[in-house]
């Protein structure tokens, strides 16, 4: 029994998870491997300044009765209002699927998730040939380059024999899979490719970043509104006109003919967003490369270029030689990431093919490959028993279903979004883990672990959220600096807060926020709902910076507990807040969401249900909390 709670332990450590999360971003990635008593001096700082713990305090014996008691009665709640009995069934109904449980139907109405979980065992059997044919084509390449290797190849010449096996294969292999995937659109996308490389590499450098910026943006609205440019428009646009009527009919017959050439993803513009970051990040890493000088920042700082932490693998620029059209088009479409991420910036995908991350170890990748397992196994669980997405489908009336049903039904339903984004992600990277490549893990925290809005958006897409910081949000001016805060009234304790600064530098962090949450939201989809998400995400952080404006953590630091309890109160009304947008963004639109909410509070019984929910939430942070200072006194710090 002690030895599996240790492996349990281990499956969901965040070392397990991604080893950014245990060591600092400064830190050689060889720090894995180091005991607790030699960590580095920031974490043993952060240690130090954590609280004792209150895990087995009164206060915490009464949170673990809510939670034995509560949480197997929210699963019965949504579970109830999912049952065949219930009068709203027939409604919903014909959007669910035939389910691999015995006696239940699967809720695979969700078209996002649906075309991946269908995919899955494709997927699987790629998962496996990839990298098998990676090591096929290193063993015949190292075989027949053998008699022009030195006996004893130095750190650095190993670097660059890997770095030329790995970039050939992968050129060669995103050429084939694009063109699988995508069929004849696979021109398209090797069009717009081109076209962002001559802007990175042609035009004056002062013209590059606008340049890059606009050419990238008109794509993601030109492809949503031309829809892909099938051939067949294209044609019936620039066919002859009506006086040769017999070759505009062929040419347009011609273009339906290649159209049905279209892959296996005919609707190649859907999931070329994430493929739209990297087109940004490589011209932007070139353009900052020039400023480097000449020699190595490698040899300068005396770097081991083996074990580069992953600030450094991002911040060093490439070597010019290296900015090159195979090397871009090797990274644009490497397949393990080209469909959905996380996303890698350039810089990093170079240095990960010269050197190995030493993070990566064959246990380490067999416990995220069953951690993934086990979250793919929850979501089908989800999905065979609780029909929140196929119910909030059908838009029921909502009066049918009691305060407690409605509440979890939206609780549930922002679980599962989080799920269908968890899920493929994860596979992806698993995936480029098997291949040796390590990029960042897009999720940080369970959905129902977040308190505070800037910790939140830290944690989810993480990758998504540091590509931003990156290419926005620092070239924006930041939030006018950083620093390690204490708690926050709004945001909870334990989340590093801004440093105290002027009120011009608050206007500024808002005026950011708001740009790069509408180009987050326009980078999702180009549609209202999600505009207006971004801009009720910008609006609700609004208490957080108020809340640390007027309630200092430094005047509390003689009443720990009291200070305790307000971020507490002032969290549980984060939590509502972020609720409500999600659902916006990506759940019920506001027509949606206005319903459920005159429904849950048109009444007294409602009202005293969304009273005791604020109750629960209040015990739900504070156990947040004290797993956020368990983190501090390892020495982790997160900061969501």
């Amino acid at each position: 029994m002690p030895s599996l709670l240790s492996w349990l332990r281990r499956l969901y450590s965040l070392d397990t998870l991604d080893t950014r999360f245990t060591t600092s971003a400064s830190t050689s990635t060889q720090a894995d491997a180091r005991p607790p008593s030699a960590k580095d001096a920031r974490a043993n700082a952060v240690a130090q300044g954590a609280p004792a713990p209150l895990w087995r305090t009164p206060e915490f014996f009464v949170y673990y009765l809510f939670f034995i008691t509560l949480v197997p009665l929210m699963f019965k709640t949504v579970a109830d209002a999912s049952k065949e009995s219930h009068p709203i069934y027939s409604s919903y109904s014909d959007l669910l699927s035939p389910g691999w449980i015995p006696g239940r139907k699967v809720d695979n109405s969700d078209a996002q998730y649906a075309s991946f979980r269908d995919n899955i065992p494709y997927l699987s059997l790629l998962v496996v040939a990839h990298p098998l044919l990676r090591r096929v084509y290193q063993s015949y390449t190292s075989r027949t380059g053998a008699e022009t290797k030195p006996a004893h190849p130095s750190v650095t010449a190993a670097g660059d024999a890997q770095f030329e096996q790995r970039m050939r294969f992968d050129f060669g292999f995103g050429l084939v899979f694009i063109t699988a995937l995508n069929g004849i659109s696979a021109l398209k996308v090797l069009l717009i490719l081109y076209i962002n490389y001559r802007i990175g590499k042609s035009l004056p450098r002062s013209y590059v970043p606008a340049v890059t910026w606009i050419f990238n943006i008109c794509i993601l609205f030109a492809n949503e509104l031309c829809t892909g440019y099938p051939l067949e428009r294209i044609a019936t646009v620039l066919a002859p006109g009506s006086g040769s009527g017999e070759k505009r009919n062929l040419l347009v017959q011609w273009a339906q003919t290649l159209d049905s050439f279209g892959g296996i993803m005919p609707r190649w513009e859907v999931l070329f967003k994430v493929t739209v970051l990297r087109l940004i990040s490589f011209n932007m890493d070139h353009h900052w490369s020039v400023d480097y000088s000449a020699a190595s920042p490698i040899e300068k700082k005396q770097l081991d270029p083996a074990a580069l932490s992953d600030r450094d693998r991002v911040k060093i620029p490439a070597e010019q030689a290296v900015f090159n059209m195979r090397n871009y088009i090797a990274y644009v479409l490497y397949s393990p990431l080209y469909l959905a991420g996380p996303i890698l910036t350039f810089n990093d995908y170079v240095s990960q093919q010269r050197y190995t991350p030493p993070s990566l170890t064959r246990t380490r990748t067999l416990l995220y490959g069953v951690r993934f397992f086990l979250t793919l196994l929850c979501m089908e669980l989800i999905l065979h028993y609780i029909y929140a997405v196929a119910i909030s489908k059908a838009s029921p009336d909502w009066s049918l279903f009691t305060p407690g049903q409605l509440s979890m039904l939206a609780f549930f339903n922002l679980h599962i979004i989080w799920l269908k984004l968890l899920i493929p992600w994860r596979f992806f990277r698993l995936w480029a883990l098997i291949d040796g490549i390590d990029p960042p893990e897009n999720m940080v925290r369970c959905m129902s672990n977040n308190y505070s809005a800037f910790g939140f958006w830290r944690g989810w897409h993480r990758s998504f959220n540091r590509w931003i910081v990156r290419y926005i949000y620092v070239p924006l001016g930041g939030g006018g600096g950083g620093g390690r805060g204490a708690r926050q009234p709004a945001a909870g304790k334990a989340t590093p807060a801004p440093p105290q600064s002027s009120f011009s530098d608050k206007v500024q962090r808002i005026r950011n926020f708001l740009l790069v949450f509408t180009f987050v939201a326009l980078w999702h989809d180009i549609n209202l709902r999600l505009l207006m998400w971004g801009w009720l995400i910008t609006l609700f952080v609004l208490p957080e910076v108020l809340g640390n404006m007027l309630f200092p953590a430094r005047r509390w630091r003689s009443r720990p507990t009291a200070y305790r309890i307000l971020c507490g109160v002032g969290s549980v009304g984060n939590v509502l807040m972020m609720m409500v947008a999600n659902l916006v963004g990506f759940a019920l639109g506001l027509d949606g969401l206005k319903d459920l909410l005159n429904s849950l509070t048109g009444s007294f019984s409602g009202a005293a249900y969304l009273v005791s929910c604020c109750v629960v939430l209040f015990v739900g942070v504070q156990v947040m909390f004290e797993i956020r200072e368990d983190e501090l006194r390892a020495g982790i710090n997160l900061k969501c």
